[in-house]
Parts: structure tokens; sequence; C-alpha cells
């Protein structure tokens, strides 16, 4: 049984990577925000509109307490779920944490290209988003460092390079598990 939970800030590359990573492993993938929209049969961005934050954070949680129990999958989960109630502690119980490490420059520059689709980020310029991405990631490190293995993923944004940070993930996964069966 094989569950890997892929965590880090929005516009990282978890989507992208997850989907990519399941392909090698031969595992199913789940996107958590597009399984909450399908459950839903509601964009993000009308939850949020709708319900309010705290509601969405309420239906993320028992979402992923439902995925935490499927088996042999990757799961790409939205930049906020590591932050609320005892996600962390659900994902590191189930399975493998990787947090999907980028600075606040790349995060804010890949942010601005598509912040239409993005709730907490819409309506902001340039300079409002590098500053809202350093102080949110600022905040969300002490939740997303919780994570068993820590993935620069920096250069992420070349697509045409995903096969090398899906390698570069296995042999990070494959030292851990050996340096935790060998303990």
């Amino acid at each position: 049984m094989t569950r890997i939970f892929l965590i880090g800030y929005m516009g990282v590359g978890k989507t992208t990577l997850g989907r990519e990573l399941a392909k090698v492993l031969n595992l199913g993938f789940i996107d958590l925000d597009l399984f909450i929209q399908n459950r839903y049969n509601k964009s993000i961005s009308s939850i949020f509109e709708e319900e309010g934050e705290i509601r969405f954070r309420e239906i993320e949680n028992n979402i992923l307490k439902e995925v935490a129990e499927f088996e042999n999958v990757v799961v790409s989960t939205g930049g906020g779920v590591p932050c609320f109630y005892d996600n962390m502690e659900i994902m590191n119980k189930s399975g493998l944490t990787i947090y999907l490490k980028a600075t606040p420059e790349l995060l804010a520059e890949r942010l601005n290209l598509c912040k239409d689709k993005r709730p907490l980020i819409k309506d902001k310029d340039e300079v409002e988003m590098l500053k809202f991405v350093s102080e949110s990631l600022d905040k969300r490190s002490i939740f997303y460092n919780r994570a068993k293995l820590i993935f620069e993923s920096d250069n992420l944004i070349d697509k045409h390079n995903t096969d090398v940070y899906v390698c570069q993930i296995l042999e990070k996964i494959n030292d851990y598990t050996q340096i935790k069966c060998s303990q």
C-alpha cells in the first residue's frame, strides 16, 4: 500500500508533478481540489465565495480524511491543506509527505499568470502578490517543513523537465525508505 501526499504553496507544481509521479509508479492520482469540486459540483472559488474560507477548510479536512484511506495513490493537496486542523498529522500518519519548495519570487511570478482562478489572490497586482506570497509562505512553512521529505522545485516551471524532477523525487523516496527500513 502506497500513499504519497504532495504539499506546498499554490503554483509550485504539485498537480503537474503528481500526475507524472503517479504514472511512473503506476499509482492512482488525486488532485484534492478537483476531488472537492467533483463532490460538491462547484468550483473552489464558488465554495469560497458562497460558504467562506472556514467552511471550505472544514470540507477540505473531511475530504482529506477520506482520501487518506485510499490505497496506492499520489495526492496533490491544495496549498492551505497542511495548515489547518490536524491535516499534517493525518497525512504523515497515512503516507509519505513531500514538500515541494520554491522561492516566493518564483511562486509570485507563476501565480500572476493564473490569479483569476485563485480566490485568495485574484485581485493582487505584482507587488502585492510578492508581498502576499512571501508573508503567507513564511507563516505556512512551519507546517510545510513537517513533511517527511523536502524537494527544492524552483525549476519545475519548465514542464519539459518534469521527467527529471520525477526521477529526482524517486531517488529521494528510495533514499528515505532505505533509511527508514534500516533503522
